[in-house]
């Protein structure tokens, strides 16, 4: 059965223009046919076809329910955007699929990259939701300049993964259920000295991901699979 993000209200559900195209145009789904819709905040529920058209399809439900969160954790990752888009696409997609709840996007002194379009950023991150049968789409955040970020980050848990030859704990030692976590992710060249001075003033503390050098979008990934792997 196949899935889509729409908005649901009591037991009617309407599909995005966009949703409607993919629903009517690309999989060919017709009146009368059966159908999965989300929200996105919880809700998931089944339903038939009642109008099917390019703009707008109207579904009426037959089934709802409220899908409580699996996790006993709350992940968020702060990470520094890829020269190459196409790796934090695939760092969003694959994270979203193994399960976090909140992604920003920050801007460092050594990123290569400073901007990252949000509405494409949902729709990688909307596609695997729906590709991962959850019901819950993470929070994304704009891209922000680190320091602003570090102004307002709030966690009961916050790391720092860095290449400096500091003493370091694996994260494995720092996930905790029924708390929040916030680790911070670099860019290709690293977080600049000044940078990781002012999260170790902020209680941050520096943790290893393992022994070998990973890129960014993996070190983000593997952030996300300890996480889940300590708590499934």
């Amino acid at each position: 059965m196949n899935t889509f993000f729409g908005i649901i209200q009591n037991n009617a559900a309407i599909l995005s223009e966009e949703e409607s195209l993919h629903c009517v145009k690309v999989l060919r789904h017709k009146v009368g046919d059966i159908i999965c819709v989300i929200d996105g905040n919880g809700t998931r529920a089944i339903g038939k076809i009642e109008a099917a058209h390019a703009k707008q399809c109207a579904v009426s439900l037959t089934n709802k329910e409220t899908v409580a969160k699996k996790r006993n954790y709350y992940l968020h990752v702060a990470i520094a955007p890829t020269k190459n888009i196409e790796r934090i696409e695939w760092f969003v997609e694959k994270a979203v699929e193994i399960g976090i709840d909140e992604i920003s996007f920050i801007r460092c002194k050594n990123s290569e990259r400073t901007v990252v379009k949000d509405d494409r950023t949902r729709k990688v991150a909307e596609s695997a939701v729906k590709q991962s049968q959850q019901a819950y789409i993470p929070k994304l955040n704009s891209v922000i300049d680190f320091k602003e970020f570090m102004k307002t980050a709030q966690s009961d848990v916050k790391l720092i993964a860095h290449c400096e030859d500091n003493v370091k704990e694996n994260i494995k030692k720092y996930i905790t259920t029924n708390k929040s976590h916030l680790i911070l992710i670099g860019p290709e060249g690293d977080f600049s000295k000044d940078e990781i001075e002012l999260a170790l003033s902020l209680n941050y503390q520096p943790v290893s991901l393992g022994d070998n050098r990973l890129r960014t979008e993996t070190a983000g990934l593997y952030a996300c699979a300890a996480f889940a792997a300590l708590n499934s």
